[in-house]
């Protein structure tokens, strides 16, 4: 391991082991209390501005840094504030990945201790445990580490990404082997058909034990660990596994024993307060888990009778991993600017539009947070409810009993609203009422599945509703797709032929001058090339011309003509900008996309 030979970090005093380092921590600037005393730091040493560490805050997650948190939303890059910490605390900085930690020293500190303190030891010298960790400030930290190893702790300073990383990589992926050791292997695999379905108390008995319980657990808590969307639990004639949804692809995390299907799927079903006797029909439910401190994550669960047992997806609703700023999904700058001037409008309709998963709710969501004012009634009907948001009003839709979009608009038009978040229209009745909503004085949001924003007027239109009614109410429309971003970590340039990129839609002059990027796959991605996803967006304002060629009946080819030439961007050029800065790559923008 590399280090500074003025700023030693492995114990090398004069008088060996008579020096205790730990003293050194006493000397220390006070802990960082949630980042406030490093965000006062930074904008005294203009390394941020306020209206960065406002944003920065307000985007904080549960356990996260406030300095990983401005380096995620790229206000400050993480090797200035290294080296800003380092100088600041008077300790020296280290590249985790240059070093090569022992499990001698790895088990020195449990896993729970490190992951609570953002820190990992590297090194043992004598009496003395080396410790990177995110904020050298934190003294908490240190005594915790002192008193549980009985060594002197001294610090050297790493990024929290850097230590997180470092933390997977030596803490180990959740040890799914290690759970199932418990369980006795059986030779012969009995199929089930369905009037041969096991007993009830027998699988009641089943979920009970403590390996199930166990990996069900650790399969809800890994999945939110790593950022994943979706569990899918799949069983197959021979075969049984788990896949994650991570940035809009599916990952096989594991391959439990065959004969678990019917203990896990009934786990999962008595945790979300199903029937584990009825396996014939699908069945919906919702489970909530607590982790850490005041740490809540939903989840979303579906059952579904396939030919070999029952399927189950989970859909993962962690709040505090969702981002509600608008300004961090992806918009360019003046289409964001038209959208916020829209959702301020006091009165009309807005759509959102794209395919399952694009990110329509979210976008929606952000909305309504900037729209959250203790002077404004909002109400929203939504199915299912996803993250609940406080001083809004939610309604849960259940057409079993005939609550549905339609019915829940009616309601709220008798409850004195101001917002109104419709969350799909679907037919002619939703369509009319919303329509009459905004008419009438209130803003309504809601989403529409269209390829793009000006086919949303046609299908507004064959749904049943009046050209006119659609000009007097429509505000603006916004298509969005999602692609992933390129790591970071292991981002490099790709060579492209010029008459490549012209194709995709590059003008001559910036298919000489871009440099399109991929990543190459690293630990940190899973070996991807990817980290994280960003919308592309096509926002189609309803200008009078718009409206005009509206109501003399243009094709959705020809509103878009119309709309690009009153300087639109498509959900491709949004994707070709993306490419531009080096967010995504040109696979990622074909993906999702189509040619204008």
């Amino acid at each position: 391991m590399a280090r500074d030979p003025e700023n030693r970090a492995d114990g090398d005093h004069p008088g060996g082991d008579e020096h205790d380092p730990s003293q050194d921590s006493r000397h220390l600037p006070s802990p960082v209390d949630r980042g406030k005393g490093l965000g006062e730091l930074l904008l005294r040493e203009k390394l941020v501005n306020v209206e960065q560490l406002h944003n920065a805050r307000r985007s904080q997650g549960e356990g996260e840094g406030l300095g990983f948190t401005l380096a995620k939303l790229g206000y400050v890059e993480e090797s200035h504030l290294i080296n800003f910490l380092s100088r600041q605390y008077g300790v020296p900085s280290i590249n985790l990945d240059e070093c090569e930690i022992t499990d001698e020293v790895i088990n020195l500190v449990p896993r729970e201790v490190a992951e609570r303190h953002n820190l990992i030891p590297i090194a043992r010298q004598g009496s003395t445990l080396i410790v990177a960790m995110a904020d050298p400030g934190n003294i908490y930290a240190m005594d915790d580490v002192k008193f549980l190893t009985g060594l002197n702790v001294e610090v050297v300073v790493a990024s929290e990404s850097a230590v997180h990383t470092a933390l997977e990589r030596y803490y180990g992926a959740t040890d799914y082997e290690a759970v199932l050791e418990g369980i006795e292997e059986e030779t012969e695999i009995a199929l089930l058909s369905d009037d041969q379905g096991p007993d009830v108390a027998d699988l009641q008995r089943e979920t009970e034990e403590a390996p199930v319980v166990r990996l069900v657990n650790m399969i809800l808590v890994d999945a939110v660990k790593r950022g994943a969307s979706d569990i899918h639990i799949e069983p197959y004639e021979k075969d049984f596994r788990v896949r994650y949804r991570m940035d809009g692809v599916l990952y096989e995390i594991m391959r439990p024993p065959i004969r678990l299907r019917n203990a896990i799927t009934s786990r999962l079903k008595i945790m979300s307060e199903l029937d584990i006797a009825e396996r014939r029909l699908p069945q919906d439910g919702r489970i909530r888990l607590v982790l850490g401190k005041e740490k809540e994550v939903d989840f979303r669960v579906s059952v579904l009778p396939t030919l070999f047992g029952e399927k189950v997806v989970l859909r993962v609703l962690d709040k505090s991993a969702l981002q509600l700023d608008l300004g961090a999904l992806g918009f360019d700058e003046e289409p964001l600017r038209i959208f916020r001037e829209a959702v301020h409008q006091p009165w009309g309709m807005i759509l959102v539009t794209g395919p399952t998963g694009s990110g329509k709710t979210t976008t929606l969501y952000s909305a309504l947070t900037e729209l959250n004012k203790a002077s404004d009634n909002i109400s929203t009907a939504e199915d299912p409810v996803e993250i609940n948001m406080p001083g809004i009003n939610q309604v849960q839709m259940k057409d079993e009993i005939g609550l549905n979009f339609a019915a829940a608009l009616r309601s709220f038009l008798r409850q004195d609203p101001d917002i109104i978040m419709v969350g799909e229209i679907r037919d002619f009745e939703t369509a009319e009422t919303a329509v009459k909503a905004a008419l009438t004085g209130h803003m309504v949001l809601s989403t529409i599945h269209t390829n793009d924003a000006p086919s949303t007027i046609n299908r507004l239109l064959n749904m049943g509703v009046e050209p006119f009614l659609v000009t007097a109410s429509l505000v603006l429309i916004c298509a969005q797709r999602l692609v992933r971003r390129i790591c970071p970590e292991c981002k490099e340039p790709v060579e492209t032929n010029k008459q490549v990129l012209m194709d995709l839609g590059f003008s001559e002059e910036d298919a000489e001058t871009i440099q399109p990027m991929k990543g190459t796959g690293c630990h940190k991605c899973n070996d991807t090339g990817y980290k994280g996803r960003i919308s592309c967006y096509e926002v189609l304002e309803l200008t009078d011309e718009i409206k005009e060629a509206i109501l003399q009946g243009y094709s959705s080819i020809e509103l878009k003509r119309e709309a690009m030439r009153q300087g639109m961007k498509t959900l491709r050029q949004s994707g070709l900008q993306k490419i531009k800065e080096g967010v995504t790559t040109i696979e990622e923008v074909l993906r999702v996309t189509r040619a204008d």
